[in-house]
């Protein structure tokens, strides 16, 4: 039952993404790029002060005990948003998503194998690497 409401939530995350990468290309053909990710951090900045306030705070104190590039998320998520609203325009929802998640895929498993930023190892073998293949031969048909 807990994995069917985690799969819920993912799928409500990914349809979530793909309103907001269309959304976000809306906002940028007609005010520009900078000013949908404003927008959009805006936005999402009030909805998360709310909730933390009514948390009291939550658990800011504790930011000096995680390692530095963590403290970066807030950076990587503008390249996030920032690529959204640019490519989502211009190569259309399913092609620009394709593209970000199948890179984010090869990513992950890079990150995997190495255990880098303190994530567990998981090695990369022949099934996985088939797989990526496989991903980027969609990726392929899908944006051409």
């Amino acid at each position: 039952m807990a994995n069917l409401f985690v799969i819920f939530l993912a799928m409500m995350g990914g349809i979530a993404t793909a309103l907001q990468g269309q959304f976000m290309g809306l906002l940028s053909v007609a005010m520009g790029p900078l000013e949908s990710v404003f927008i959009t951090y805006s936005g999402g900045a009030v909805v998360v002060a709310m909730a933390m306030l009514v948390a009291q705070g939550g658990n800011l104190k504790a930011w000096n005990t995680v390692p530095w590039y963590a403290l970066t998320s807030g950076l990587m998520g503008l390249v996030i948003i920032g690529a959204i609203g640019y490519v989502v325009p211009r190569l259309g929802v399913a092609a620009g998503f394709t593209v970000m998640v199948a890179t984010q895929f090869v990513a992950g498993a890079i990150i995997d194998h190495y255990g880098l930023f303190g994530a567990m190892v998981r090695p990369m073998d022949l099934t996985k690497a088939l797989g990526l293949g496989l991903l980027m031969a969609g990726v392929t048909l899908l944006v051409r």
